[in-house]
């Protein structure tokens, strides 16, 4: 995952994502974007945060979640990708630090 912008694939979301390792992410303060609050309904952005906290990364392509795994390890920016079952796709990502977890849409980024 480059550290200037991050590039989630749908195109590789079929693909299977390496042994999954369970990992706690610390989330820091949590908030998310104004797009992103009026378009993902709570419960879709409270399951997705779930899934990032445990180490599910979404749809990243495989790289990405290499990346995030590898993050977890060095302490690097994390970023996880989703899409809200109306098709709305989201992000989460917590900074390298923990201190911050943002949901946000890719426009917002």
């Amino acid at each position: 995952m480059s550290s200037d912008s991050p590039t989630p694939q749908s195109s590789d979301a079929n693909q299977p994502k390496p042994q999954r390792k369970t990992w706690s992410v610390p989330l820091g303060e949590l908030c998310a974007t104004t797009n992103a609050a009026n378009q993902i309904p709570g419960h879709v952005m409270l399951l997705a945060i779930a899934r990032h906290c445990s180490g599910d990364w979404g749809e990243v392509c495989q790289e990405d979640w290499l990346s995030n795994d590898e993050a977890m390890e060095v302490g690097n920016r994390i970023l996880s990708a989703y899409t809200a079952p109306d098709g709305v796709k989201f992000w989460i990502i917590t900074e390298w630090d923990c201190s911050v977890t943002t949901v946000l849409l890719p426009d917002d980024y």
